[in-house]
This record gives C-alpha cells, sequence and structure tokens, in this order.
C-alpha cells in the first residue's frame, strides 16, 4: 500500500490545518483539517478492500520450438457481490506487462485477453501472475496484489532433421560384425514364471525338469546406447552477442536433434550436463518407445548431480530450462562418465572456449567405443585428429546437422 502524491499533500494540509486552526483559533481551518484528515483515513480503508477475483489462464501450446507462435488466454472474473470499480490490471509475460481490462467488472462477469507468448529466444518463459492496483475514487491511496499463479511456457531450441544414427553391432561366431539398426536379442537367463509372462517363452525342458514353469529372459547386448554431453559452463562459451551466447544456443539446438532422432530410432539415450542443474531431472535413461517430445522422459539426470531435482523431466524440457552456469569442469564429467559407463555412442557439445580441454574427452575413447565431440563458434577450425577424436565444427545446428551424417558412417 502506498500513498499517492497528493494524498501526501493533502495529508500535509490536513496536519497544517488543524495545527493552524488549534493554535489561533479559527475553528474554520480546524474543520477543513478535520475533513482532509477525514477523506485520506475513508480512501485507505476503500484501497484496503480486497477484491475477490477469479484468475485463470491457459497456454496454447505450452511447450513450442524457437520462433513458433504460443498464445496465453487469460481470464479473469469477479466472484464479489459488488463491481470492482477503479482497479487497474497487467499480466507479467516474460519481461513485460500486458494490460489486462478490469475496470467496472460486474458481479459475476469475466473478461479475457489473449496475447503472444514472445519465443524468439529458448528458454523457460513465466507468465504471471496478476498485477491488480486499486485506487481509491480521489487517487490519494494505491495498493497492489497479486492474483493467480505462475504458468510457464516452455521454448524449446530448433530441431534440425538428421538421417544418420549409431546402429547395433551384431557379432557371429565366425568373427563376422554385421550393423543391426535395432539390436538384437541374447539370451540371458532363466526365471520363474509369473502371471503376464507370454507362454511362448516358457522353456519348457528346464520347467519339466524343475517342476515349476520357467521362462527365458533376453537381453539385447547389441543395441547401441547413445550419450549426449552437453556442456553448459560459462567458459566454454565466451563469446555474447546482445548478451546471448550464441554458440550455447546452438549446442543445444544440436543436442535436441541428436537426442529426438535416436528416440526417433528407438535407441536409448541420455541426456547429461557438465555442470548440473537445479531444475535437471532425476538421473535416468531412455530406452525404446520413450519420447522426446512434448513431456517426454527420454534424459537422464545432469553429471555431478544427485538425482533429486524436482523440476523438467523430458530432454527438451530440460533444454529448454539448463543456463550457462559458472560451476563445474569437463575433467569431472568425464570422470564420471568415465566411471559410469552409461553408453557406447559419446556425442560432447561444446564451445570454442573448450578447445584446450579436448584431452579430457580424448581419455574416454576407451570407455566409449565411438566420440564425436561438436565445437560451435569456434573462431578457426580444429586441427585434424585432435586428441584423436572426431570434431566437428559448426557455426550453428543446422549446420551440424549437415555436416552429422558426412562424420561416418554409422
Amino acid at each position: 500500500m502506498g500513498i499517492t502524491a497528493r494524498g501526501i499533500g493533502l495529508l500535509v494540509a490536513a496536519v497544517l490545518l488543524l495545527g493552524a486552526g488549534f493554535r489561533f483559533g479559527y475553528p474554520e481551518l480546524t474543520l477543513l483539517g478535520a475533513a482532509a484528515g477525514t477523506a485520506l483515513a475513508v480512501a485507505l480503508v476503500a484501497a484496503a478492500r480486497r477484491p475477490r477475483l477469479r484468475v485463470s489462464r491457459q497456454a496454447d501450446p505450452d511447450r513450442v520450438a524457437r520462433g513458433e507462435p504460443a498464445t496465453m488466454t487469460l481470464t479473469v472474473g469477479n466472484a464479489g457481490r459488488v463491481g470492482a470499480a477503479s482497479m487497474l490490471a497487467t499480466d507479467r509475460c516474460g519481461d513485460r506487462m500486458v494490460p489486462v481490462p478490469v475496470l467496472r467488472l460486474r458481479p459475476g462477469a469475466d473478461t479475457t485477453v489473449s496475447y503472444p507468448v514472445p519465443t524468439s529466444r529458448r528458454g523457460v518463459v513465466p507468465v504471471g501472475p496478476l498485477r491488480v492496483t486499486r485506487r481509491d475514487p480521489l487517487g490519494l491511496v494505491v495498493l497492489a496484489r497479486s492474483y493467480g499463479d505462475v504458468v510457464p511456457v516452455w521454448v524449446y531450441p530448433r530441431i534440425h532433421p538428421l538421417r544418420a544414427v549409431p546402429t547395433g553391432a551384431g557379432r557371429s561366431l565366425d568373427g563376422r560384425i554385421d550393423a543391426v539398426p535395432h539390436g538384437s536379442i541374447t539370451f540371458d537367463s532363466l526365471r520363474e514364471y509369473v502371471v503376464g509372462d507370454e507362454l511362448r517363452r516358457v522353456h519348457w525342458r528346464t520347467s519339466a525338469r524343475v517342476g515349476e514353469l520357467m521362462v527365458r529372459e533376453n537381453v539385447d547386448t547389441s543395441l547401441p546406447r547413445i550419450v549426449v554431453l552437453l556442456d553448459n559452463r560459462s567458459t566454454a562459451h565466451p563469446e555474447r552477442v546482445g548478451g546471448v551466447a550464441e554458440s550455447f544456443e546452438s549446442a543445444c539446438e544440436a543436442a535436441a536433434s541428436v537426442v529426438t532422432a535416436a528416440v526417433r530410432e528407438d535407441l536409448p539415450v541420455v541426456l547429461l550436463f557438465v555442470a548440473a542443474e537445479e531444475t535437471s531431472a532425476g538421473s535416468g535413461g531412455a530406452g525404446p518407445g520413450d519420447g522426446a517430445g512434448r513431456g517426454g522422459n527420454a534424459a537422464g539426470g545432469a553429471v555431478g548431480g544427485d538425482g533429486s531435482g524436482t523440476g523438467p523431466s523430458g530432454p527438451l524440457d530440460r533444454l529448454a530450462a539448463v543456463t550457462l552456469t559458472g560451476e563445474g569442469t569437463l575433467e569431472a564429467a568425464a570422470a564420471r562418465l568415465r566411471r559410469d559407463r552409461l553408453g557406447d555412442t559419446l556425442v560432447v557439445l561444446t564451445g570454442p572456449g573448450a578447445t584446450e580441454d579436448l584431452g579430457q574427452v580424448g581419455a574416454l575413447r576407451g570407455a566409449y567405443p565411438s566420440v564425436v565431440v561438436g565445437i560451435f563458434g569456434a573462431a578457426e577450425p580444429t586441427p585434424p585428429g585432435a586428441a584423436g577424436l572426431v570434431v566437428v565444427d559448426a557455426a550453428d545446428g543446422a549446420a551440424f546437422a549437415a555436416e552429422w551424417d558426412g562424420v561416418r558412417r554409422w
């Protein structure tokens, strides 16, 4: 609550009039001072009365790729018994304020406002809460209150189509290695039958010998597992254009493209960050059939995180929320990757500030048979064979997608 300049002037006048009236014995001045004080007190009571408002909002859609349109629809209703007069309302949408017409809102009436949500930049755009400013009829006192919740709109990185993805390798007894695009099933063990198991998986010979139903457990030993490591350190992306690290935005687009292509081919994929993010989801992988689209759960936790986050769970959600940070080191991330061996194909996406750290990635070749590094925004191309790695120098996510298919024949 605050007193306007008009209210402050009236308060000063009331004090002066009352003081002069009592001091010099002028009842007229005392009456004027009392009237001014009463007006100010009535204004305080009128402005302090809290209007009963219903606020609801709906984003259409609430998850959108960068540059695509998104609309927020806000509905404000008067749940009180009196009209909501002398009110001004604005709704927060990212960094801007949108005016909402609630003046003279009758009891039980609603007003609806639709406006575009800015999607020119990747990120999570907070929309809300509604801020209602109430004034008394004389404009002496102003009071602002917030209504409704904050609804996030997730702006995903652009996804560029990738045709080539890693394939599995099936090894026969004569030593021949064949490409197996979707893996191959291999017998692993036997276990007791449980309700719901398919009868075609029952191993009848063993079941007859032990006297109870036993079923075969199969495992896919050749299905490739992809690990995408996104470097979100500020030191890896030192260049800024308008306060935005374009190399990091390009790396996010490349990560989204690789994850989406892998899920499209039903390949397990894990999305990791060099520096742990508070918004990261738990540390888990994505198996065949997991979605990488809206609300999909095809990503793992951040390198260095404890998996206890309560933030977004899908990979594109996490790529929308991730930001640059001054914490974390590539050495620590590489140590965990070497220890955990989360897959067999490692894709590292970083910026020009990490070219001196490629040796840390090169040391992972023993743990990951296939390692590809994408460097974005570098002023000069990386020397061939740097740290023994396959390096893709790309200006942006689209250039990375164009060069990805030619890196190697998966």
